[in-house]
């Protein structure tokens, strides 16, 4: 026994085994009771001995509680025999559970050997949704509902017997409204009827109840299941009602006001004053309606007198009063009166009885072609006193002048509005209507505008039949759009076709009235669209949707290859080339060439094939073919569906050999610092015709196979080789080479490319202006161990904003620089050597002036050291103040 303490709300309970947390682990021998927290061991065993702890845990707090210690010892005294199942644990005779929630039930029993569970339904089945817990022992229903209420049996059983129990689950619902009671405002003296409507189980009850006080019956009141009645309200019954239904598992409550009127009748303002105008023959209906509770009642007069009611004149159950067919004698004043206990209102209405608009639009029907243009006159025949507003509809549609694209254009009179149509459409034709409308009435009348144009597109296009180069095809007519159609025209799209084409057609002239033709002349095994296009005497239409995409017939090729011509090849090699056939004339799948030769002068022919459909070459070897034997040959067609033809027959000369002599005489001369040229000799030869030399070259201490090549072509016999390293050893062999392959190397020659110009710049410039002459001179420049010697210097001078330099050589480090023209001269210097021109010196600016002559006194030396490679010096003469 668990016997748990007070505890709310749910609490789960689990058994500790000896000590925590060594928990006892249920099965069909053992069972831990959630409705009372008790431990059943159906069957001891040894194992069972020991000390058990009820463990008592709250599922919203997790707070948990130990029970004191319950030892379990093994007597000695005897043996327990096997007996029938006892059933311990069972649910309530009578289970009750709210409909939607889980139900479960317990069902345990001690026996040995250990007993079985099952469960059934007594007259039914146990809902698929059902589970069993616990080695059966607890039969769970989850969101239970009302059919799966019933009685519950569960069953025991071992080999000595079986024992069962019976419950009854009982499902129940709270209330739950179906119909609800409305807030209500009713005039004093109308019935009152409120009905509030509930379901549940059981069948709830209803009370009523009023600003919280249950209602009593009276003579004007009623309740009824639900309904409650209130006869001739008054200002007494006003308040908040609540229906209250009701079962014993819980109450729902519906209010509403019920608000009781009292009130003098009122108008709107909107009703006060009107002026009615209307047109003779017409209905007029003068509104009366006014507020007020209870219900006023109605009376008219027109001017002092009461209206009478006639066959014209009516008063509508509303209030309201009609005049049927409106003559001048019913013009004038109408008042009409609303009246109850509380009080009476009135308004008044004017009614004006105008002679009735008429209209004439013309013209009535016009037909007119795509581009015209047309005027519609609509003109009002009105009251002078009423003013006229124009309407123009297409089709029924209101015109929109401003998104019309300037087709349309409305031109206003007095009494008359013209519609202008410009430059007229095949989507403007149809009905237009013209409607004036004025105070009193609205006119209307319609004109038919018939639009004749180009035809439409023609209906679905269908390929009946193919062949190998036709395809029969019909069509539905096109919309001739009144003018009728004269001819089709019929058009083919291929993969091969720059956009649609006209085909042939059988019968060339497709007439207005036929609905099919043959295409003829197509290309067998190409996939076609077909369209086809309708022309009347006022212009072609547009195409029709083209129509799906087949596939002609294959058939044999016709078409034969173009430019067979001769390549170049290897020695014993006939090279044979050609331009492919395109796919668009190859007429089916399998397409191939067939290669025809033969010596000339012999007859039979030597045929090869070629399955590749975009080959455009073949090679033809044989050693005992010498070079340069000419060939007659010929390149055909196949496919699938069988051979083609040949092309026609051309000469074609076997490749010649290689060259066999190689070039003589070779030399290399360094030319600078990274230029070397190489230049050889080559004796001509009747066979292998050299198409260039290709020259090999590398460095002293480079492998032969790590050697650089460059060619030229023709018959040159020199190159200079560039980008080499200065001042260094290269060797070099010279080959000629055509198609067939490259001829013998020639002797292998040597040559060091020149040393690198001296890096040192002229240096410790100085100078002297003498009149248009400067004279100039700088320390020798002495180059380094690698590099060039000095073999003179270059002077490079130009004025300002020239590009162009002019120099001076010398062999000396002096100079004299002329300076013929006014402006600033830029001067550099350069050593020069056989590698090259060295550095250049910083460059020095000096000003030049047309005409001046500076005399030795008044001449300055200038220096300038500096390392820096660009330094600006501007130089200042000594120049006397009247020279300015």
């Amino acid at each position: 026994m668990c016997s748990p303490p007070p505890h709310s709300p749910e609490i789960v309970y689990s058994w500790v085994f000896n000590e925590f947390p060594s928990f006892v682990v249920e099965d069909s021998r053992r069972f831990i009771s959630q409705e009372t927290g008790n431990l059943y061991i159906s069957k001891v065993q040894t194992s069972d001995v020991g000390s058990y702890i009820c463990l008592v845990k709250n599922t919203v707090t997790n707070a948990r509680v130990l029970s004191p210690p319950t030892p379990l010892t093994l007597r000695n005294d005897g043996v327990m025999g096997e007996y029938e199942p006892k059933i311990e644990v069972h649910f309530p005779f009578i289970v009750t559970a709210a409909k939607g929630t889980t139900v479960k039930m317990e069902c345990f029993a001690l026996g040995n050997p250990v007993p079985t569970i099952t469960w059934v339904k007594v007259n039914g089945y146990i809902p698929g949704k059902a589970r069993l817990r616990k080695s059966q022992a607890v039969l769970e229903i989850p969101n239970v509902q009302l059919d799966d209420a019933g009685m519950y049996e569960c069953r025991a059983e071992n080999s000595r017997g079986k024992n069962s129990f019976r419950g009854q689950l009982q499902v129940y619902t709270y209330p739950h409204w179906v119909a609800k009671l409305n807030d209500t405002q009713l005039d004093s003296g109308s019935p009152l009827r409120w009905e509030c409507k509930a379901t549940g189980k059981p069948r709830p009850t209803y009370r009523w109840l009023k600003n919280g006080v249950p209602l009593l019956l009276q003579s004007r009141v009623e309740m009824v299941n639900g309904v409650l009645m209130i006869h001739n309200v008054n200002q007494s019954d006003a308040g908040m009602y609540q229906c209250l239904a009701e079962n014993k598992y819980g109450a729902i409550y519906g209010s509403a006001e019920l608000k009781i009127l009292a009130s003098a009748p009122t108008f709107t303002l909107n009703q006060l004053k009107k002026t009615i105008i209307i047109t003779k023959d017409q209905e007029v209906i003068i509104e009366c309606k006014p507020q007020g509770s209870p219900k006023p009642t109605i009376t008219w007069k027109k001017g002092d007198k009461a209206v009478r009611e006639n066959k014209r004149i009516a008063i509508l159950p509303d209030g309201s009063l009609r005049i049927l067919n409106a003559s001048k004698s019913d013009e004038g004043e109408y008042v009409c009166q609303g009246e109850n206990v509380f009080g009476s209102a009135e308004i008044i209405a004017s009614v004006s009885v105008k002679e009735p608009t008429r209209i004439e639009l013309t013209p009535k029907r016009t037909e007119l072609t795509v581009g015209e243009s047309v005027v519609l006159n609509c003109k009002a025949i009105h009251d002078a006193s009423l003013d006229v507003t124009f309407y123009w509809t297409l089709k029924g549609q209101p015109i929109d002048f401003e998104k019309e694209g300037g087709h349309f254009e409305s031109i206003r009179q007095a009494s008359s509005a013209d519609l202008m149509i410009r430059n007229i459409l095949l989507m403007h034709a149809g009905r237009y209507g013209c409607r004036v409308q004025t105070t009193a009435d609205s006119v209307s009348d319609e004109a038919e505008l018939l639009v004749r144009g180009p035809p439409g597109p023609p209906g679905i296009v269908i390929v009946e039949e193919i062949s190998e180069s036709t395809a029969t095809l019909s069509w539905s007519p096109a919309t001739d759009n009144h003018s009728p159609i004269s001819s089709y025209n019929l058009q083919a799209r291929s993969p091969f076709s720059l956009g649609w084409q006209t085909v042939k057609t059988v019968p060339e002239i497709i007439t207005g009235d036929m609905e099919s033709a043959m295409a003829v002349d197509l290309n067998p095994w190409v996939e076609y669209e077909f369209r086809v296009v309708a022309t009347n005497p006022i212009g072609t239409g547009d195409p029709s949707t083209p129509s799906r995409m087949i596939r002609t017939n294959e058939a044999v090729p016709k078409t034969t290859p173009t430019n067979v011509r001769g390549g170049s090849g290897r020695r014993h090699e006939l090279v044979i080339a050609w331009e492919p056939v395109s796919e668009e004339f190859q007429n089916g799948e399998g397409f191939g060439y067939i290669v025809a030769f033969r010596p000339n002068g012999t007859r039979g022919w030597k045929e090869k094939m070629v399955t590749s459909s975009e080959a455009s070459k073949f090679i033809y070897r044989d050693e005992s073919v010498p070079p340069l034997t000419p060939f007659e040959v010929k390149v055909g067609v196949y496919n699938n569906k069988g051979d083609g033809p040949f092309s026609q027959i051309v000469i074609i000369c076997s490749a010649e050999g290689e060259p066999t002599a190689a070039p003589t005489d070779v030399k290399a001369t360094s030319v600078s610092v990274s230029e070397i040229l190489v230049a050889w000799k080559h004796i001509k030869e009747s066979l292998g015709r050299p198409q260039g030399f290709e020259i090999c070259y590398r460095k002293d201490m480079e492998q032969e196979d790590a050697a650089e090549t460059i060619k030229t072509r023709g018959n040159e016999s020199s190159v200079i080789l560039t980008g080499l390293e200065g001042n260094t050893l290269y060797h070099f062999t010279v080959r000629a080479y055509n198609g067939a392959g490259y001829g013998p190397p020639s002797s292998e020659v040597s040559a060091t490319t020149k040393k690198s110009p001296p890096s040192q710049a002229p240096n410790n410039l100085r100078w002297e202006q003498q009149g248009s002459q400067l004279s100039l001179d700088w320390e020798p420049v002495r180059p380094l161990a690698n590099e060039s010697e000095v073999m003179g210097y270059k002077v490079f001078y130009r004025q300002e904003g020239h590009s162009n330099s002019q120099i001076i050589e010398t062999q000396k480090p002096q100079a004299v620089v002329p300076l013929p023209d006014a402006g600033v001269y830029i001067i550099e210097v350069r050593a020069c050597s056989e590698g090259g021109d060295g550095t250049a010196s910083s460059q020095i600016r000096v000003s030049s002036y047309s005409g001046g002559k500076i005399t030795s006194a008044q001449s300055t030396l200038h220096t300038l050291s500096t390392s820096s490679s660009s330094v600006t010096l501007l130089l200042a003469l000594m120049i006397p103040s009247t020279s300015w």
